[in-house]
């Protein structure tokens, strides 16, 4: 592997990181499968990138994206919460809208930067980082908002949000507004989803409408390593894991497309592939916590029984 395509894959491992925290977010702390991120990531792209060429401040479109991402997941909660639709169809409607809006945002299919300022070339102002300009800001970016995630959980706020996500019934009776904690949690989800989504399309220097397809089987994958990886359930190590997660799955994938034999057309077989071992390896490693268990559990009793007898 190439030291160009070492710094590549460091960089979208760190771009996929914050999609995999925003996974993390629907997926295991509130337990909402959504499928949002699919939409919500070229929605991110096209925001900033329209935003941009119109003379806005890049860090300002790249906020006003997340913002953006933000919104489209108070949609899927509101599809889910007040109109009682399935959390997985709530999901796929909004990504299905978005596509159109997307459309409608960038006005055709794709959308160059058209040579103007994006937030790397502001950063690149500040030194000369060369190859790995865009690599130090993403890394500060992805654990900045690792931080954040964690800041934010630990808060009374955070925690009624992980309360609603494992118990809700148990939730409400301690007087949580589960409605509220799945509007907060899809939205945070989406915005660093989008984020994400704002990032790429600077780093690409171009907003692509399809650009989205297969987002969320790759941020599953970069949680499913992270947990493989991380065995401990705590806040900590599972936004941890995410970070950890996307580097690995995109350096993995780096260094098996710089073997030859493999194509840049068998990435989603790549991507099924890693994400099949993650989830074996991850249960392998539950079934040997559980044997453990239940042989410090039954293994005196059976130990007595058998005295027992012999008695």
């Amino acid at each position: 592997m190439s030291l160009f395509a070492f710094a590549g894959a460091l960089e979208t491992g760190f771009l996929f990181s914050l999609v995999a925290l925003g996974v993390y977010l629907s997926f295991r702390v509130l337990a909402f499968p959504d499928l949002t991120v699919d939409g919500s990531f070229p929605l991110g792209a096209a925001v900033a990138v329209a935003a941009i060429v119109k003379g806005v401040d890049p860090f300002v479109a790249t906020a006003g994206a997340a913002a953006a991402g933000a919104f489209a997941g108070s949609v899927t909660a509101f599809l889910s919460v007040r109109l009682r639709i399935m959390n997985l169809l709530a999901g796929i409607l909004t990504m299905v809208a978005l596509f159109s809006i997307n459309l409608r945002i960038m006005g055709r299919p794709n959308l160059p930067l058209q040579g103007n300022d994006s937030v790397f070339d502001r950063f690149g102002r500040l030194g000369d980082f060369g190859l790995w300009n865009n690599v130090i800001l993403l890394g500060l970016v992805a654990v900045g908002a690792k931080l954040l995630v964690d800041w934010f959980l630990r808060t009374e706020i955070g925690l009624a949000l992980r309360a609603s996500g494992e118990n809700p019934a148990m939730a409400e009776a301690q007087g949580v507004n589960n409605s509220a904690m799945v509007y907060l949690g899809i939205a945070i989800s989406n915005a660093l989803v989008a984020l994400a989504g704002a990032l790429f399309a600077q780093a690409q220097g171009v907003a692509d409408v399809s650009m989205g397809v297969g987002t969320i089987v790759t941020g599953l994958a970069a949680l499913i390593i992270g947990e493989a990886l991380f065995r401990r359930k705590t806040v900590f190590l599972g936004t941890l894991g995410c970070i950890a997660g996307g580097l690995a799955y995109r350096l993995f994938v780096a260094a098996t497309l710089s073997l030859g034999f493999i194509q840049a057309q068998d990435l989603n077989l790549v991507t099924a592939v890693i994400v099949a071992a993650a989830v074996v390896m991850s249960q392998s490693q539950r079934l040997g916590i559980a044997k453990g268990l239940l042989s410090r559990l039954f293994s005196p009793r059976i130990g007595d029984r058998a005295n027992a007898a012999s008695e």
